[in-house]
């Protein structure tokens, strides 16, 4: 049995704002901005009450498109997609292109729902 005082030796780091970029993924950014995307609409559809049935109709997509979404499932959906699928619930997207600080090193991308 491991003795408690191992995990004195750990080095705590703290994360930035993005899980997948602390992971590695190369495609950090885009991950995060589905992810944040997909949060949003399961959010309304959840305000809504909606089945997946009802939602795949008003969402025009499937039943099973659906439920990869509500379970996050999100390789077999673009930004794109999803940014049309949230005007399909009423609700609009805004896309915001400002010059990054300098204190920064590179550009981001970043999705604020509101």
């Amino acid at each position: 049995m491991a003795s408690r005082n191992a995990d004195h030796d750990a080095v705590i780091v703290r994360g930035t704002k993005n899980v997948f970029a602390d992971l590695g993924y190369p495609d950090a950014a885009e991950r995060q901005a589905k992810l944040r995307l997909a949060y949003v609409l399961n959010q309304v559809l959840e305000q809504r009450k909606l089945s997946q049935a009802e939602a795949a109709k008003v969402l025009g997509v499937t039943q099973p498109k659906v439920s990869a979404l509500r379970h996050y499932k999100l390789a077999g959906f673009s930004v794109e997609r999803l940014m049309n699928l949230l005007t399909a619930l009423d609700r609009d997207i805004e896309i915001v292109i400002r010059q990054k600080p300098r204190s920064r090193k590179a550009g981001r991308i970043s999705v604020v729902a509101a």
